[in-house]
């Protein structure tokens, strides 16, 4: 507790730097940290869920309890991480694959027939590295339909990647992707562009266990 002191009778409050804070503003900030702690006890429990049962209809129903909104015939695969759960929506006939990581402290919009591979992080929050306090800022993130992800990519804060568009595995997305683009490296880059611009499959059944 050194960031409150007690001096003939009163009680001070400073924050993190040392800065003093009036009584208004310290209750504030604790209001918040225990929220946050709350938050955090409801996403260990929501990825305790995702990492051991083995249940697509159970794990759905859960995080659609935590406030993802999930569209019909939707998948999360085990071991999705989230946060902020409220900001997140997911539309029909869309897979989540293994271990990927949505950010939903701004808004993440993914939208119907959308394959997202293994292990994709994608993110709506990053740091300023020219702040004086490192503080950081958000930014929604928009994937539309029929889009594919590969495993291990990386999308970044403030993002729209087009309908029909392609990320290859590994790519790191930095800026809005086109329609149909085909969009590989760090940073991605467009390589090219799909040939079926008008793509009506529909990616089916997940697979049991996983």
């Amino acid at each position: 507790m050194s960031n409150i002191t007690f001096q003939k009778g009163k009680v001070s409050f400073t924050d993190k730097y040392g800065h003093k804070l009036t009584t208004y503003e310290a209750m504030g900030k604790i209001i918040v940290r225990i929220k946050n702690v709350f938050i955090d006890f409801q996403l260990f429990l929501l990825h305790l869920v995702s990492d051991i049962v083995p249940s697509h209809i159970i794990r759905k129903c859960i995080f659609t309890l935590m406030g993802v909104k999930i569209g019909k015939h939707t998948t999360i695969h085990m071991r999705c991480r989230v946060f902020d759960p409220k900001n997140i929506t997911i539309g029909n006939d869309t897979i989540i694959g293994d271990g990927a990581f949505l950010d939903g402290r701004d808004k993440l919009s993914i939208g119907d027939h959308v394959d997202i591979a293994s292990e994709v992080m994608i993110y709506n929050s990053e740091h300023d590295i020219n702040d004086q306090q490192f503080k950081a800022g958000i930014s929604p993130v928009t994937i539309e339909d029929y889009v594919f992800v590969g495993p291990r990519a990386i999308i970044l804060p403030g993002v729209k990647i087009g309908k029909g568009a392609i990320v290859a595995a590994g790519c790191v997305v930095t800026k809005n992707v086109p329609e149909y683009a085909i969009y590989a490296g760090i940073p991605g880059k467009v390589i090219g562009e799909r040939k079926n611009k008008n793509p009506g499959y529909i990616l089916g059944r997940a697979r049991l266990f996983q």
